[in-house]
């Protein structure tokens, strides 16, 4: 028998940036539906969607006959709509614009009867087009999204090792279409002071709910044209003076001021011999940088290897 590494995938923010700004809108759209349908969670955490085999999926979604899921497929490139009712519905993901995606979507949840009302226009992005109406957003280039695909892939499997490494609160591993990153999130446990808010499209109470108590979080996001670079991020709030002070691996690492928070490009990671140590180099000794910086306690961390068989 043999064994492989799994590749870690090069991506090309200027080949993926037109995909990227469509499907993220496609993302808030089905991304709005879970919202609209599950009970609240705190965080925000009923909102997310979630790495699958195929790509990224809703999971399961309460309605009045059972439950529904929503699966982005970018190996297919399709949308499948399931049911606990034996229905199915097929979305094909191709160069077209999201305002058809956005009417083919609920015509087939029309079909399927599972009635559904969002908030139809972006978050977080500007400009906010209503969905319907945008026909500027209409890039898919089918092998940059399998690309980037298998890049969450990878990354997944390394934030899913370090969540477990914690036996205080913690997010799941989740993907927030609204900033169209890839995150997991540690609390201290204590309440923190009010958030500023100040994310465009965005109520500030959503973001005041999502920081009412101190955290350190991790994430993965592609990039945008103001900054076209993949890279991995971590910040703590509230953030305490001496936080971008501390020491943190690789040495490749780096603390933005502009950005307030420690960033390691995804290059770098991609590039190294052992990518998943890397990652998770940067992920401990940022959290490090976190927990020591915010007098965390220390008994939240734990080792589970011994339990492993």
């Amino acid at each position: 028998m043999t064994t492989t590494t799994q590749a870690w995938p090069i991506l090309d923010f200027t080949a993926l940036k037109d995909t990227i700004a469509t499907v993220q809108l496609f993302t808030q759209i089905v991304g709005k539906i879970r919202l609209q349908k599950m009970p609240w969670l705190n965080h925000s955490w009923h909102v997310t969607l979630y790495v699958y085999a195929r790509g990224l999926t809703t999971g399961s979604i309460p309605h009045d006959r059972g439950v529904f899921q929503v699966d982005m497929d970018f190996i297919a490139h399709e949308v499948i709509i399931t049911s606990s009712e034996d229905q199915k519905e097929i979305i094909s993901l191709y160069p077209r614009s999201v305002s058809s995606f956005y009417k083919e979507v609920f015509k087939k949840l029309e079909n399927m009867n599972i009635n559904v009302e969002i908030h139809a226009a972006p978050n977080e992005v500007e400009p906010a087009i209503p969905f319907i109406e945008d026909e500027v957003h209409a890039s898919y280039d089918a092998v940059q999204m399998n690309l980037l695909w298998k890049a969450l892939v990878c990354i997944e499997k390394v934030f899913t090792k370090f969540r477990s490494g914690f036996t205080g609160k913690v997010s799941p591993v989740h993907f927030f279409w609204g900033a169209f990153d890839l995150a997991v999130t540690r609390f201290s446990g204590r309440e923190a002071p009010v958030h500023p808010g100040g994310a465009p499209n965005m109520p500030d109470k959503v973001m005041q709910e999502a920081y009412s108590h101190e955290v350190s979080s991790i994430g993965f996001w592609p990039g945008s044209e103001q900054s076209p670079i993949p890279i991995f991020y971590a910040y703590c709030y509230p953030t305490p003076e001496d936080f971008k002070l501390q020491a943190v691996a690789p040495e490749e690492a780096f603390y933005s001021e502009e950005m307030g928070e420690f960033i390691l490009t995804y290059e770098v990671v991609q590039q190294s011999t052992d990518p998943e140590k890397t990652l998770i180099d940067f992920l401990d000794s940022t959290y490090r940088a976190a927990a020591v910086t915010g007098n965390w306690d220390e008994s939240l961390e734990c080792n589970l290897t011994h339990l492993k068989r």
